[in-house]
């Protein structure tokens, strides 16, 4: 296979970037040596195309047998895979929630490297509306071998109006993986669904996005971008908050009618503090489901 212009770096760069590939294989053998037969680790648990200085953009890692799968592939992947003690040259299967840009910036950068550094086998990705030598989902079960069968639910991210010409031609999915000694479920991006309640049941571990209109909403209008709306703007976006995106009560319900053990606060959006930890999120949650819940920050493991 023919290098790309990387070629012409400085040798110093090149050697580091192998000596971090190298140090990468160490590591992951050492974790997966000692690791229990699933793990999740919470890449990157940023929502929004808003960069910031201590969380990637969403993404998640599941460990099963050894085996990486990775759901989304937001900005940083690539350097979180790393950082997680993992190789990146092992993420052969990609799970694509749906194409907004804080799911998939990271994925280039991914199958960059993995070519630059001659990964030999196919990388397969799923998702709706992903340009890739990738596979197109559809509801049900969309891939299986002995470590993983995965089952996917449309859920109600993409509220297009009928007849607009998104309406249709994008999708936004829910993924179920069921391990030989877990079931982990991870929402992506949705509103309120009872698909996705149906797809969570009895799950071990709900992976799921949250957020509050009012947390935004108040963000906006210290920056100023909310009185620049028209009120008919304003209104848009508070319907797409809440009917695709799911607050904390919203998580909850779903958790506690689908019968969850652990849920996990990720794609967590941009507040007013800047080192907002979301506990009042846990709170609010815990009178409504009795379980563990945990908001994540970049590199959690489960």
């Amino acid at each position: 296979m023919c290098k790309m212009a990387w070629w012409l770096a400085p040798a110093a760069a090149w050697i580091g970037l192998v000596g971090l590939a190298d140090r990468a294989a160490t590591q992951n053998s050492a974790a997966e040596a000692q690791a229990p037969n699933t793990v999740i680790i919470t890449l990157g648990t940023r929502g929004g195309p808003l960069p910031t200085k201590d969380r990637a953009q969403s993404s998640n890692l599941l460990v099963v047998n050894g085996t990486l799968y990775l759901i989304d592939a937001g900005d940083g992947v690539t350097r979180r895979i790393v950082q997680a003690g993992y190789d990146f040259l092992k993420v052969g299967k990609v799970f694509i929630t749906h194409p907004h840009s804080d799911h998939t910036n990271g994925l280039a950068t991914l199958l960059a490297s993995e070519w630059e550094y001659q990964r030999r086998e196919p990388i397969d990705v799923y998702g709706g509306g992903v340009e890739a030598h990738g596979h197109d989902v559809v509801p049900g079960v969309v891939y299986q071998d002995a470590n993983v069968k995965v089952t996917a639910a449309e859920n109600t991210h993409f509220h297009f109006a009928q007849g607009s010409p998104p309406y249709g031609k994008y999708r936004s999915y829910s993924y179920r993986f069921e391990t030989p000694s877990r079931v982990v479920v991870f929402t992506g991006d949705t509103g309120p669904s009872s698909a996705v309640t149906e797809l969570a049941k009895g799950a071990d571990v709900l992976v799921t996005e949250v957020g509050l209109p009012s947390d935004v909403i108040e963000l906006f209008k210290r920056n100023g971008v909310w009185q620049s709306k028209t009120p008919s703007e304003q209104e848009g976006f508070v319907r797409h908050m809440e009917e695709e995106h799911v607050t904390p009560d919203a998580v909850g319900e779903m958790a506690a009618k689908a019968g969850v053990k652990t849920i996990v606060l990720t794609h967590l959006g941009p507040t007013v503090d800047p080192d907002d930890n979301y506990q009042r999120y846990v709170d609010g949650m815990k009178k409504i489901f009795s379980g563990p819940i945990v908001a994540a920050k970049d590199l959690m493991r489960f």
